[in-house]
């Protein structure tokens, strides 16, 4: 006879003898307890602060430190909703032993969010900088790459500025003819009901039709003041870089003028006359410059008026295309403005999120935001990230270098970069800084190789030489690793367009 297969008991109501200890419900290499210990040297004294100038009478709040540990596990492991993380803290028990068994409500886990709202974000450069110290961060290599990300609105919300005029116009005749017929309707009802009386009521469809236009007219106005705004600083830019070059050209003019005299033979009369020409081109060139600067100064100057009136009329707060740039905020569409400053037909706001734009991402056409995020190659930190509604990537590399920079103390040593990052200002950018930046100048599908040149080979410079086909001693190199790697950091010129070497060297 064979003994019946026994099993361990199982009883979910037996009493435990001794209180158990809830680190023993986890495994000791548990994300929980690295972050218990991470909790342990970030500053927190911002949210402390807080907490600190209110009225120490009524309920208790919960221990902040508990609370951002919370958010930061809570965020790890995919979970944003403060509901879910209300619901986790009862059922999930590696958030029972994060918070010491006690169940937070999800509106106070959402209110302690908002409220150190600023203070969260900076533990970020907390955490970057302890990863630092305990050797996880190289900066040897950074990889920078940016998404589309979709926005809490949708883009079919989204009207043209050409689309505005028509439709302000079309809800005013309606208006006006919904008017007449509330007029008409009150004049009957007065003369059958009596002279004041009930009776004057606007029609429901007047009102719905009023709040229309008021939201669109609100909207035009506030999309001409950011167009104003945008035409404003470009105005502002293109004045300083006048007022840069006129200063150029007037220190070269003085230095022209001031050039030795020579003595008084043959040779050193000729020597003489070319050096007055050259004064005078010199000279003539400053008075040049001088008149571009003036007026890029008066257009700049409109411009800043034009904003400042369009803001008001909006009802936002004044612009100052004056005040120097941030290096670390990231760059925002350029909506399409006319001479005058007014925004093009084409220029476009969206009603439920105006600080959204109209990007293209992988799906197609969204309305969203375009979020920019470095990684260190080495261990796969994050060391700067940014959003903005700017759709092209080019323009998101100085500011994530300056990024970089802040939070980090140092430039990576190596950035590696799409073909959406390529262009002669961050190339320039890249060696003022001395940085070794790979960019890649052209796009090119996964596994596929790219399209082979045609015509002549193209001229590279690379490190102050000239490098051509023909003068190639020896072309099978070209192919070698080494050879993609490095011709890749180089911009190929051929009659004014670039295009990538890779193609020629057999990549």
């Amino acid at each position: 006879m064979s003994k019946p297969k026994t099993f361990r008991p199982w009883n979910p109501e037996q009493t435990l003898l001794l209180p158990p200890s809830p680190v023993d419900w986890l495994p000791a290499n548990h994300l929980v307890f690295f972050l218990l210990d991470l909790a342990a040297e970030l500053d927190l004294s911002a949210i402390y602060a807080v907490y600190e100038a209110r009225d120490p009478r009524g309920a208790k709040a919960y221990e902040p430190r508990m609370m951002v540990v919370l958010l930061l596990y809570a965020y790890c492991v995919g979970i944003p909703s403060s509901r879910r993380i209300e619901r986790a803290c009862w059922e999930d028990a590696a958030f029972r032993v994060l918070t010491g068994n006690q169940q937070p409500d999800h509106s106070r886990i959402s209110d302690f969010r908002l409220v150190h709202l600023d203070a969260l974000a900076g533990l970020f450069v907390q955490v970057l900088r302890l990863c630092q110290k305990a050797g996880l961060l190289s900066l040897g290599n950074v990889a920078l790459d940016g998404t589309k990300v979709k926005a809490n609105a949708s883009k079919h919300k989204a009207m043209s500025h050409e689309r505005m005029l028509k439709t302000e116009a079309q809800l005013e005749a309606e208006i006006a003819a919904l008017l007449r017929k509330a007029e008409l309707i009150d004049a009957q009802e007065d003369a059958r009901y009596g002279i004041g009386r009930r009776g004057d009521e606007l029609p429901k469809e007047l009102e719905l039709r009023q709040d229309r236009l008021d939201a669109l007219r609100k909207a035009k106005a506030e999309l001409e003041a950011e167009a104003a705004a945008d035409h404003a600083r470009r105005r502002e830019q293109q004045a300083r870089a006048a007022e840069e070059q006129f200063a150029e050209a007037a220190a070269q003019a003085a230095a022209a003028e001031k050039a030795p005299a020579t003595e008084d033979d043959e040779n050193t009369t000729k020597a003489g006359t070319e050096a007055e020409d050259a004064a005078q081109a010199h000279a003539k060139a400053a008075q040049q410059a001088e008149r571009r600067a003036r007026s890029a100064r008066g257009r700049a100057e409109l411009a800043r008026k034009l904003a400042i009136d369009k803001a008001k009329a909006a009802g936002l707060s004044t612009p100052d295309p004056l005040s120097s740039a941030d290096p670390l905020a990231m760059p925002s569409r350029n909506l399409p403005t006319t001479a005058t400053g007014d925004p093009k037909g084409n220029a476009q706001r969206n009603f439920t999120d105006p600080d959204s734009h109209i990007l293209k991402g992988g799906d197609g056409w969204i309305q969203g935001y375009n979020c920019q995020a470095a990684v260190d190659g080495d261990h796969q930190i994050i060391v700067a990230v940014g959003v903005s509604n700017q759709a092209s990537d080019a323009p998101h590399l100085e500011p994530m270098l300056e990024r970089i920079m802040a939070n980090t103390g140092q430039l990576p040593e190596k950035l590696i970069a799409d073909g959406g990052y390529c262009s002669t200002d961050n190339i320039e950018a890249s060696e003022k800084r001395g940085l070794d930046a790979y960019v890649s100048t052209s796009r090119q599908a996964h596994g596929k190789r790219p399209r082979p040149s045609r015509g002549p080979a193209p001229r590279v410079w690379m490190h102050g030489a000239v490098w051509t086909a023909r003068s190639d001693p020896m072309p099978a190199r070209r192919s070698t690793p080494y050879a993609r790697s490095l011709l890749s950091r180089s911009l190929v010129r051929s009659k004014g367009h670039e295009a990538s070497i890779a193609s020629y060297c057999g990549a």
